[in-house]
């Protein structure tokens, strides 16, 4: 799967994922982020990520709430993790150059450099089918460590199985001054 959500916790059984709150958002390239919500309808799930416990369902919302934050925190660590996150289908506009593909939409985030992005909004709906969700993302980020610009980012996931999102369409602008 391009992303996956995991129930888990340190000595849990998969009974255990019913009580607890502890889940995990996982990509393929491994790296996860850890946070405390209870799931409902989306349903996410992965057969090939250690530690998986049980099959979870989430809302549109927080599922998009776990992928934007994933999406940043690997965005300013490391780069090729956002990797598995596109496919061969993906299209990215990034300051009005569009880019299609994984690999060069993963080369033009090399392009910019070490980044520190701040989320400052997020905007969640669901899309034309039941099987995808769009987000839009407005915040600051940090250039080389020069001064922090605004910028807006659109997302549309699409799911490509049960529980399993792609990055269809992503749309990047920097906001300047007008």
């Amino acid at each position: 799967p391009r992303l996956a959500l995991l129930c888990c916790s340190g000595s849990a059984t998969p009974s255990s994922c019913h009580t607890t709150s502890h889940y995990a958002l996982v990509s393929p390239s491994g790296s996860s982020l850890t946070y405390n919500r209870r799931p409902s309808p989306y349903h996410l799930q992965s057969s090939s990520v250690k530690g998986i416990l049980s099959v979870q369902t989430m809302s549109a919302e927080e599922v998009a709430n776990a992928f934007v934050s994933h999406f940043y925190q690997t965005f300013d660590s490391s780069v090729d993790g956002l990797a598995g996150l596109y496919n061969d289908q993906s299209m990215m506009t990034f300051e009005g150059n569009q880019f299609q593909g994984s690999a060069n939409i993963i080369q033009q985030f090399k392009k910019v450099g070490a980044v520190k992005h701040q989320v400052k909004t997020t905007d969640i709906q669901p899309s034309s089918s039941s099987n995808a969700i769009v987000i839009f993302v407005t915040g600051a980020i940090q250039i080389g460590g020069d001064n922090p610009l605004h910028f807006c980012e659109f997302f549309h996931l699409v799911g490509t199985g049960p529980g399993q999102y792609y990055v269809h369409n992503d749309v990047f602008r920097l906001n300047y001054g007008l």
